[in-house]
């Protein structure tokens, strides 16, 4: 059976990819053949990827490679990554060369049954989120931004605290592969050692007392180069760091991890559907990297200053202004430079 043009396109593209992968050269001639298209047809193809962020590397007489070798996603080894219990409860992988983003597409896109999982994850994001508005930058091959949308038959215990669950799921399939030191940070940011790792954007829909339907968005920095480092560092005024600067030749593939985290926070969300935050409060707390520390919580218009007092079960920030505790369920909170 012949394939629409459009998925053909699609299977040549990715085909082509996974060709330059090794970020060795490739002739035109030989990638050719090997997609059986005319040579024409591979600068076309070529020209479709760059047009879509996708640096690669033309040289005559030597033909065209990607600059850097690139671990491209695999859905099976997704799947295999996920424990058979988890697995069972996996609805499907979308594996996407490119989406605006991964949360919106299964937020309109797919419809959830309870206790179903659906997976999504791009090689390219063009309008990622993060909080507040902010931009997620995930350039071609350097981290991992996906979704994994779920339905609750109705809204658990502490529903609101589910963004710091989501976490300690994260950091327990970092762990999985020896990334130590790994915390988290009020509400939403993966941290190691003092700079972000990552971010969660959960977006919910659902009625009291009925179904609840929550997409949880994840994005990684596995492996970004300097010029991307700089780049966010200029927009979210942060340092960050990655996956291959903690673990080094250890460092899993892209579609390892991603199949440990969907493994992970599969697994939470059948504990917090029946006990919400509480299994997951005493974990979260070890790995608070803010807690006794100075901070500012911008909340609106407002500014204020305390020590970090570490979270309640349903997710508030607890900040102990001048001996008062204040409870805060959402806001930025940012280290404070303390006069000496």
């Amino acid at each position: 059976m012949l394939l629409p043009r459009r998925s053909q396109a699609l299977t040549r593209r990715l085909r082509l990819l996974s060709l330059l992968a090794d970020g060795e050269f490739r002739s035109g001639e030989k990638l050719a053949k090997r997609l059986r298209v005319s040579r024409g047809g591979v600068w076309k193809l070529i020209h479709t990827l760059q047009d879509l962020g996708i640096e690669i590397e033309s040289v005559s007489r030597q033909g065209y490679r990607l600059p850097r070798p690139v671990d491209l996603l695999n859905r099976a080894a997704i799947f295999e990554s996920v424990a058979a219990e988890n697995r069972s409860l996996l609805d499907d992988v979308e594996v996407m060369l490119t989406v605006d983003s991964t949360n919106r597409h299964v937020y309109n896109e797919v419809t959830l049954a309870p206790g179903r999982a659906h997976v999504c994850i791009a090689e390219i994001q063009s309008a990622g989120r993060g909080r507040r508005g902010r931009t997620w930058m995930s350039p071609f091959g350097c981290g991992i931004s996906m979704s994994l949308g779920w339905q609750f038959q109705e809204a658990p215990p502490t529903f609101s605290a589910l963004s710091l669950a989501v976490g300690v799921a994260v950091v327990r399939a970092l762990r999985r592969f020896g990334a130590a030191d790994v915390g988290l940070k009020w509400p939403n940011d993966l941290i190691w050692k003092n700079r972000k790792l990552g971010g969660i954007l959960i977006e919910m829909r659902g009625e009291t007392g009925g179904p609840a339907t929550v997409v949880i968005g994840m994005g990684l920095n596995m492996r970004m180069p300097a010029s991307v480092r700089l780049a966010l560092a200029e927009q979210q005024a942060a340092l960050i760091a990655d996956v291959h600067e903690i673990l080094g030749e250890r460092t899993p593939t892209r579609s390892a991890l991603a199949g440990a985290i969907a493994d992970e926070v599969i697994g939470m969300l059948q504990v917090f559907a029946a006990q919400g935050f509480e299994p997951f409060l005493d974990e979260w707390r070890r790995l608070d990297t803010l807690a006794h520390a100075s901070v500012k919580v911008i909340n609106g218009a407002e500014t204020i200053a305390g020590i970090a007092s570490g979270v309640e079960v349903d997710g508030a920030l607890l900040l102990d202004v001048n001996g008062e505790l204040r409870r805060f369920v959402s806001g930025e909170v940012s280290l404070r430079a303390v006069p000496r």
